[in-house]
């Protein structure tokens, strides 16, 4: 069966078109995004804002439009941080459905940890042993540990790397007291759910999941997202921290124009690059391993899991 999995997320909305059955492995097809910001068009009462919501009912319909031509027999459609904390969420997705006929399902920030886990986990198998996996996305940080499908521990942060870029560095390039005061503000939130991870049992593999992940272990020599996604790829603290120095004293413009950053993610590279530095520290991480597979893969798994019909 062909399936499009439409992603409303906090900075695009992507549509996914795979191949799919139950046992198989999920073939892409195509991929179309649309940069919406949707995190960035948040009122003082948390609404988002009108204009934001007429975007997102043009963007799904038009990737329905796109999904259906590509021969999609379901669209699978959820949207995460952005649409999930607004006050009027509510409103906007029955504003999409009434208008485009698309249910968007909202995931909560434990939701995504699980279906991340899942995807993770069928992506290494059994013999990884307990892993604990990240994700960072522009809103939250999603963070799981364990030897199943069920992660024994799902958390949801919200320290996304485009919410922090919202609050905390607004200079370009970032002011560097504030980076500092930053680190020492994101050592404090982590300390509690670092301790929820670790206690449930010492990691055989330390994984790493989304866009900013990869961009920040291209940008610390793994290969290139062309070398293909079996190509091993790995983050390591010390590298980290030497590309956190040199990211940090440059503007968004430049840092667009390095390998592996798109320009959508260049403003937000700094704040998830210390997001992914103080979640290593907090877990006392010094490697952790690039998985192509993430939250999309994830809920394909769970709804070829649960049957096609």
């Amino acid at each position: 069966m062909r399936l499009g999995v439409l992603d409303v997320g906090s900075n695009t909305v992507h549509l996914l078109v795979v191949d799919a059955h139950p046992g198989g492995h999920p073939t892409p097809m195509s991929s179309t995004k649309a940069i919406l910001r949707l995190a960035e068009q948040i009122d003082d009462d948390g609404r988002l804002v009108d204009r934001a919501a007429d975007k997102l009912i043009d963007a799904v319909d038009e990737f329905t439009r796109i999904a259906e031509s590509s021969g999609c027999e379901q669209i699978m459609a959820f949207a995460t941080s952005a649409v999930r904390d607004a006050t009027n969420c509510d409103q906007v997705l029955a504003d999409v459905e009434a208008k485009t006929g698309v249910t968007v399902d909202v995931l909560s920030g434990t939701d995504e940890a699980r279906l991340t886990s899942l995807a993770v986990r069928r992506w290494y198998g059994w013999s990884a042993g307990r892993i604990l996996a990240l994700d960072i996305g522009g809103g939250s940080l999603e963070m799981s540990n364990g030897v199943d499908e069920e992660p024994d521990v799902a958390l949801s942060l919200p320290l996304g790397a485009g919410r922090l870029t919202r609050e905390w560095l607004p200079d370009d390039p970032p002011d560097r007291r504030r980076i500092s005061v930053l680190r020492d503000w994101l050592d404090a939130e982590l300390k509690g759910a670092a301790k929820q991870l670790s206690d449930c049992g010492r990691p055989d593999m330390v994984v790493a999941t989304s866009k900013t992940f990869r961009s920040l272990a291209r940008l610390t020599g793994a290969a290139p997202s062309s070398a293909g996604p079996r190509v091993r790829r790995e983050l390591t603290s010390s590298g980290l921290r030497q590309l956190i120095a040199f990211i940090s004293r440059m503007t968004t413009s430049d840092r667009a124009e390095l390998e592996g950053v798109s320009s959508d993610r260049a403003g937000q590279l700094v704040a998830g690059a210390l997001v992914a530095e103080a979640a290593m520290r907090a877990l006392d991480i010094d490697t952790l391993e690039i998985c192509p597979w993430a939250l999309r893969e994830g809920v394909i798994l769970r709804r070829l899991d649960s049957g096609l019909e």
